[in-house]
């Protein structure tokens, strides 16, 4: 007779982030080199990599730092950062450019979303890195997200400030199809959105 009981989904469980971060050490370690045909050596880093990123995102990266943190050369880095951003646990945020992404300068780097921020941060994740990480996550799955100039994200051309509930348009005041997304707040009101509609877009 076929066992009728059912393994509990992560959100249902008291060991969640535990379970979580067996899953993200299983990609690191096992899947993304053997997938890559990553040498033991280099297959080691990725999780010091993750570590790294995670303690300062929103994390600008700088290839020649990490390279001498993680002990290789800086084309290996922005390789296996590469590797890790497809295998569906970071999301490099890229200037707004026609050409093929791997082409284009990353300007920052995020993880893939906010449950990543509680089960690889050491300490409480910063809040404004929650918002964005948050934001981010959510329209990246159906829209083009690009670095903007002047704010945090321009996504399908149209520009956004993600902020908590006090954030103004100063920022923004002066760019068409601008509006600034607030934390703690629940309704629209003019050119300001809750962030908590935006997970509607998923």
């Amino acid at each position: 007779m076929r066992n009728s009981k059912k393994s509990s989904p992560f959100y249902d469980s008291n060991s969640y982030l535990q379970r979580f971060d067996s899953v993200v050490s299983q990609t690191l370690e096992v899947d993304i080199p053997h997938q890559a045909n990553l040498t033991v050596s280099t297959a080691r880093k990725l999780k010091k990599l993750m570590s790294v990123i995670a303690q300062s995102t929103p994390f600008k990266p700088n290839y020649a730092s990490l390279g001498r943190t993680l002990e290789m050369n800086r084309t290996t880095v922005a390789d296996i950062m590469s590797y890790i951003e497809r295998a569906g646990l970071l999301r490099l945020l890229r200037e707004d450019d026609d050409i093929l992404d791997q082409f284009t300068k990353v300007e920052k780097v995020y993880l893939a979303n906010s449950s990543l921020c509680y089960a690889l941060c050491d300490s409480q994740p910063d809040r404004g890195s929650l918002r964005e990480t948050f934001f981010f996550s959510q329209m990246a799955v159906n829209h083009k997200v690009s670095a903007s100039p002047v704010s945090d994200f321009i996504v399908d051309g149209y520009t956004f400030e993600v902020g908590g509930r006090n954030k103004t348009r100063k920022q923004i005041a002066n760019v068409e199809k601008s509006y600034v997304v607030k934390d703690d707040t629940e309704y629209v009101y003019q050119n300001n959105i809750p962030l908590w509609m935006f997970g509607l877009n998923y």
